[in-house]
């Protein structure tokens, strides 16, 4: 049974779709992406993902509920607390109410780098150092699903690597993950499955071997002539 079920999902803004009528699944412990380049529809299509979390509709949810029932998102802009310390994102991000401290150890064991900054402001860290800390801060509710906008987003391309050494250890630890990514190379290594977006709709799906042996996504995202 899939863990996340999304089925003909619509959506944009001011009346008008940007994407349309997607579909896809994630099972438990599976990692999949969304690849597609700036505009795609992506970061709508993660914004509306509203459909099935483990056998429970989560369509008209509150997204605190949705939460609660076990899916985590890391929006592309990461929407940290620049003024709150690395200690004090990271406990707004766990689930009940008091802390977990052992999740805490957890996090601080996949980023060691947060560890030594537990004290830091956020607004004062490097860009990958932010990253870590919008992924850190959603592991602490626990998620059964992990969403990704981009995590690459204005990162170097030594930080980038790092970033998804970080989310290659989660999904080894079982961690279920959907990543939405233009840093496509990096995308493909990390999951078992994907998609390819454009223009708001699903055009490609296979397995990640698949895809990266398909002309169209060698010459459109893999610099393959």
């Amino acid at each position: 049974m899939s863990l996340l079920e999304v089925r003909d999902v619509s959506a944009g803004y001011a009346g008008e779709d940007v994407v349309h009528e997607i579909s896809f699944e994630v099972a438990h412990g599976e990692a999949i992406t969304i690849i597609g380049s700036n505009g795609a529809g992506k970061s709508t299509l993660f914004r509306a993902v509203v459909s099935m979390l483990d056998g429970t509709d989560i369509t008209s949810m509150p997204t605190y509920q949705i939460s609660r029932r076990g899916l985590a998102y890391v929006p592309a802009e990461r929407h940290l607390f620049p003024q709150m310390t690395v200690h004090e994102n990271l406990l707004l991000g766990a689930f009940p109410d008091k802390p977990d401290r052992d999740r805490e150890d957890f996090v601080f064991q996949v980023f060691p780098r947060l560890a030594e900054r537990r004290k830091q402001d956020a607004g004062t860290m490097s860009g990958g150092e932010q990253q870590m800390l919008a992924v850190a801060r959603a592991l602490m509710s626990q998620p059964k699903v992990l969403m990704l906008d981009e995590p690459t987003t204005g990162l170097a391309p030594r930080l980038a690597r790092e970033a998804y050494e970080a989310l290659g250890r989660l999904r080894d630890a079982g961690l279920t993950l959907v990543v939405a990514e233009q840093q496509v190379p990096l995308a493909l290594e990390l999951a078992s499955r994907g998609y390819v977006l454009e223009n708001g709709r699903i055009e490609l799906s296979g397995t990640t071997d698949e895809l990266a042996d398909n002309p169209d996504v060698q010459r459109a995202y893999l610099g393959v002539a």
